[in-house]
């Protein structure tokens, strides 16, 4: 795959679930050619899905993730931790399409999201598999667990430091046995990706 010119993003299916962030895509642009980051693969025309991001190894992740949401105009919904959305950034990260979670009562949320995909005819959810920035660890079953209840597709999505690029894959199967489509979901991105240097 060839890298697209910085700041030039992807083109969008008809399926694809939108939303008009006005002056945030000029801002979201600007973001991305100035520091360089370019983005390689083709958007899936699906409206609904599940988007596995990683590796998650930096907050530059949330930054250079949203100038490309912003960009392409594109509505995604995404996990954060529950203390990202306290004053003063709660209302913005909400309106950004943030669910906040605790993670140290984790019970249910994954119940939460499988009937967030039975109401809604598009949804895009954006997952950090890792859940955490640290180094070496393991991916969690629960993005491939609400995608499989939900009867979606998972989106590979990562990124490279090295090089910087934001990548998107082929959409992988959620019907499979869930120990061995995490495994195959982390060998891929892991394949592809390149953690922020330190």
């Amino acid at each position: 795959m060839m890298p697209r010119e910085p700041g030039k993003p992807p083109d969008l299916g008809p399926s694809v679930p939108r939303r008009d962030y006005g002056w945030l895509r000029v801002l979201g642009s600007r973001v991305l050619k100035g520091m360089g980051w370019r983005t390689e693969g083709e958007l899936p025309d699906c409206p609904r899905l599940v988007v596995a991001l990683a590796p998650h190894s930096s907050n530059w992740d949330f930054v250079i993730g949203a100038a490309l949401v912003f960009v392409l105009g594109l509505r995604v919904a995404f996990i954060g931790k529950h203390t990202l959305f306290r004053w003063p950034l709660g209302g913005f990260m909400r309106w950004l399409g943030g669910i906040p979670v605790d993670r140290s009562r984790p019970e249910g949320f994954a119940d939460v999201m499988v009937a967030e995909f039975g109401r809604r005819d598009r949804l895009w959810l954006a997952v950090a598999p890792e859940g955490t920035r640290t180094d070496g660890a393991q991916f969690k079953s629960g993005f491939f667990r609400i995608a499989q209840a939900s009867r979606v597709p998972i989106l590979p999505v990562y990124f490279n430091y090295r090089r910087k690029v934001l990548g998107f894959l082929p959409l992988i199967d959620s019907g499979v046995d869930i120990d061995d489509g995490v495994a195959s979901t982390r060998e891929l991105l892991e394949r592809h990706g390149a953690r922020k240097p330190k």
